[in-house]
């Protein structure tokens, strides 16, 4: 396990597991997802954005059944979780490092009637605790990119999911060629690690992780659409959120938020639903 895998471990682990940090999601985010929408309008409701784009990874899949299993990792708030066993009928693990994201998943699942659909496992997506050929589909939204250890992640992946499994996931990113440092340090700055992944190296880490590619769709102006709109709703909200998170969290995130737009004006960033397929046995062979 290198420095940069435990550094960026713990930074994910101690931010998510913050006060401000859970109150900040619950309250602009609200609550069932900590991820990037798919916005219809700029002005649209983070809240419905967010589930459009679970919506339409879900519709990029085979058809899913209830014996198929899906692995979650990084789940957040276990909102695609549970839009998936409602829908489904499957069962969902939820792999994730936060205590706090853990504890709301598992009240929310209880309260929604879906224990026995949901399990919430507390692990990292780096040393996935489970055997391997396991899972039918692999899912992640927007959180590969807080890995000290992409490649890692990519390949425990591949190794946990069954022959003709799917793997489907999005992550913020840099864009392939990007070279303004001006742009990407605040952002490097902000998930304490030197880089973020690009398309082109998860194209060329799942190709060596044994992974098909199926499709690739850039939605980059989506990632400005999002974290402009968070910023939006965040400065609108900032008065009545007194109380509830600190007005030092409030300032960092604001101006953080800032960094993703001028990132993505910049032409620095990009972010896409990404879908590969590990291969059945007999083509493997």
């Amino acid at each position: 396990m290198t420095a940069d895998y435990r550094e960026a471990a713990r930074t994910a682990q101690d931010y998510y597991d913050s006060a401000d940090a859970d109150a900040f999601y619950a309250a602009v985010w609200g609550g069932e997802d900590i991820h990037v929408g798919l916005y219809e309008d700029p002005a649209e409701d983070i809240k419905e954005a967010s589930a459009r784009t679970v919506r339409e990874m879900a519709a990029r899949l085979p058809k899913l059944t209830e014996d198929m299993g899906v692995l979650d990792i990084g789940a957040g708030y276990g909102g695609a979780a549970r839009y998936l066993a409602k829908t489904f009928g499957v069962h969902v693990t939820c792999l994730n490092l936060s205590g706090k994201e853990n504890a709301r998943n598992r009240t929310l699942n209880e309260e929604q009637g879906l224990v026995d659909k949901i399990e919430v496992v507390h692990g990292s997506f780096e040393d996935i605790p489970f055997p391997e050929a396991l899972f039918d589909v692999v899912w992640s939204q927007d959180a590969i990119l807080h890995s000290g250890a992409r490649e890692r992640v990519v390949h425990e992946v591949a190794r946990v999911l069954k022959p003709g499994g799917h793997f489907i996931f999005t992550d913020p990113m840099q864009a392939d060629g990007a070279d303004d440092e001006t742009a990407l340090q605040p952002i490097y700055e902000r998930i304490h690690l030197p880089d973020l992944g690009s398309i082109g190296f998860y194209r060329a880490v799942a190709k060596k992780a044994g992974l098909e590619e199926v499709e690739i769709t850039d939605l980059t102006h989506q990632l400005r659409n999002h974290y402009n709109r968070v910023r939006e709703v965040l400065i609108e909200k900032r008065d009545t959120l007194k109380g509830q998170i600190s007005q030092d969290y409030i300032d960092r995130m604001i101006r953080g938020l800032k960094h993703w737009v001028d990132g993505a004006d910049a032409g620095q960033l990009s972010w896409a639903i990404m879908h590969f397929r590990k291969p059945d046995r007999a083509k493997a062979v």
